[in-house]
């Protein structure tokens, strides 16, 4: 896509679920997570020193893509930022029986509304699960589907999207890039991602965000059965337990930066 510079962007906007939201970063002074979208409105304040930058975000954990279209979008695109980005419809794929057609149909309709009036609107391939996750191989055909429907949107307008495409970064099979939910970031894979999309903005870049971690120390059978066991009953049962009774994590929660307001760091 053509390049945005630096003096274009003075106000940002940031639409999607618990991956924008930045679950599982570190947590700020008022207890909220950091995550990959703050870490990139801090870089692009930081090019306007004395200038006003304004930053709103208004995801929330759980969301899908219909409520993201319902809740955000419309929201986003009166704001009138001159930044988006646009995240969603992965929690709709975990789902069993999702239907990716109209999954697609809702993106891409949330795409065309936020890249109306000039503004810049930044998307993203999802991460290939199968490469870390045991299985989530039913889930690739609908990962590998909504990964060549995002890139055709960019096609589709040229200098007005971009794509970050984590989904060929094989960093992300590195267990250290994600919390130990292993659906979430951990901090090393929110500053990723931050780094992803300043580039994707044309941003210089002060190290490859794809390059791997250094190498692990190895570890034993015990410690794997051990953490497995741990996910199983932390995190893995409780998920399946709102999903059986329609609850999302995310019921009742505001969004987390709901106005376009100044940003202080």
């Amino acid at each position: 896509m053509e390049k945005t510079t630096a003096s274009t962007v003075s106000s940002y906007v940031a639409v999607g679920d618990s991956f924008t939201e930045g679950m599982c970063d570190d947590l700020l002074p008022d207890g909220q997570y950091r995550g990959w979208a703050d870490r990139v409105a801090a870089a692009l304040a930081a090019e306007r020193p004395g200038e006003e930058f304004r930053y709103a975000n208004l995801a929330v954990r759980g969301k899908l893509i219909g409520q993201i279209c319902t809740e955000q979008v419309g929201a986003a695109a009166a704001m009138g930022a001159d930044l988006v980005t646009l995240a969603g419809g992965l929690n709709d794929v975990l789902r069993p029986g999702c239907d990716i057609e109209d999954v697609e149909e809702k993106l891409g309709k949330a795409a065309a509304e936020l890249v109306a009036e000039g503004r810049t609107v930044v998307m993203f391939t999802s991460t290939d699960p199968t490469r870390r996750l045991a299985g989530s191989t039913r889930l690739l055909p609908a990962i590998l589907r909504m990964k060549a429907f995002v890139e055709s949107v960019a096609r589709d307008n040229p200098g007005r999207v971009a794509v970050v495409d984590l989904y060929s970064a094989p960093c992300f099979d590195d267990r250290r890039m994600w919390a130990e939910d292993r659906l979430h970031l951990s901090p090393e894979g929110h500053r990723r991602v931050a780094a992803a999309v300043l580039e994707a903005l044309g941003r210089p870049a002060a190290e490859d965000w794809r390059a791997p971690l250094p190498a692990a120390a190895p570890r034993g059978r015990a410690e794997k059965v051990r953490d497995d066991l741990r996910w199983l009953r932390i995190h893995l049962v409780p998920w399946i337990g709102r999903r059986l009774r329609g609850r999302s994590s995310g019921d009742g929660r505001p969004a987390k930066r709901p106005a376009l307001a100044p940003y202080e760091g």
